[in-house]
């Protein structure tokens, strides 16, 4: 009879703080495993294919390996090379392509059930992000083939009518790299103005398109209704419709609260509760890192404040 494995910690995700925790359960010399639903950094994979970071290379480092970056700022390719360079370094234990469908028991024995197998585990650690999990319009339409929540490049709505909904740092990139490639670009902002986090270098730039009028802007305004080929939009109480071809919403993500409300995790405000010494959760054993601590705050924990985490837990977890 096949001996059942009893894993001292299970880490659940494989993006950059997955991987800093599975680096650190190694140099521990604890029996681990990562799983992950998609590949590893799954939500670097599913950026904007040109995507910049904002931080520069030194700050989204892991596992003390140099990332050597041809420019201040690393691009994704640049990244997605780096970190499957960590994770092959590391001969880090991961599977992929294994979404995790439940967590049951308690410490100091849980049961992780995925879609291709079952776990034992003493503790675990989750850390799967929120890009999966687009904020949706809920509105009618949204579910057209032409309405998109992730942009990958731009080449394909050249010459095209396309709307970009949101003012923040993606809605721009979007935007001005559609421009680009000569498509009819509109913005549609429900906030008076852009907001104040755009990245400063491209400030500037965004700022001009829209007072030479090279990308049409709405402000104080919002999508009512998408269709085939047009959109209704309602601006200060005023209704019209514009031509359109594509719509790029990009108005931001959340955490899949799902597994976390399984489990049994508290959640308040949008938020699960955890331990901000220990970042273990209500439950005990299961703890929580990355930008899934933060819920709908999605602009509080990034790779580089957040890669730290893994110190946290795995010093309560020696205890």
């Amino acid at each position: 009879m096949k001996k059942e494995i009893l894993y001292d910690v299970i880490i659940i995700g494989a993006g950059p703080i997955g991987l800093t925790c599975g680096i650190k359960a190694k140099e521990l010399k604890l029996n681990y495993l990562i799983l992950d639903k998609g590949c590893i950094v799954n939500s670097i994979f599913n950026f904007p294919t040109n995507m910049t970071f904002f931080s520069t290379s030194e700050k989204i480092e892991i596992g003390n390996v140099p990332f050597v970056a041809h420019d201040v700022k690393p691009t994704r390719r640049e990244a997605l090379d780096y970190y499957s360079r960590v994770a092959g370094a590391y001969k880090l234990n991961i599977k992929t392509d294994e979404k995790v469908l439940g967590i049951k028991g308690k410490f100091p024995k849980f049961t992780i059930d995925s879609d291709k197998s079952i776990y034992k585990t003493k503790n675990i650690i989750i850390a799967t992000g929120f890009y999966d999990n687009p904020n949706l319009l809920n509105i009618p339409g949204e579910n057209l083939e032409k309405v998109k929540h992730y942009f990958d490049e731009p080449h394909p709505y050249s010459y095209k009518n396309v709307a970009v909904l949101g003012g923040g740092n993606s809605s721009v990139d979007v935007a001005l790299e559609c421009f680009r490639k000569n498509a009819k670009v509109t913005i549609i902002v429900r906030e008076p103005e852009l907001k104040k986090s755009i990245k400063y270098w491209v400030r500037p730039d965004i700022d001009n398109r829209i007072a030479e009028g090279s990308i049409k802007s709405y402000f104080n305004a919002q999508v009512e209704e998408i269709y085939p080929d047009s959109l209704l939009i309602n601006q200060n109480g005023k209704k019209f419709k514009i031509k359109n071809d594509y719509v790029f919403a990009m108005t931001g993500y959340h955490p899949d609260f799902e597994l976390l409300r399984q489990t049994g995790i508290k959640i308040s405000q949008n938020k699960p509760k955890f331990n901000k010494r220990t970042h273990e959760t209500n439950i005990k054993g299961i703890y929580l890192a990355g930008v899934i601590c933060g819920g709908f705050r999605t602009d509080k924990w990034f790779i580089e404040n957040s890669r730290f985490h893994s110190d946290v837990i795995f010093k309560h977890l020696a205890t």
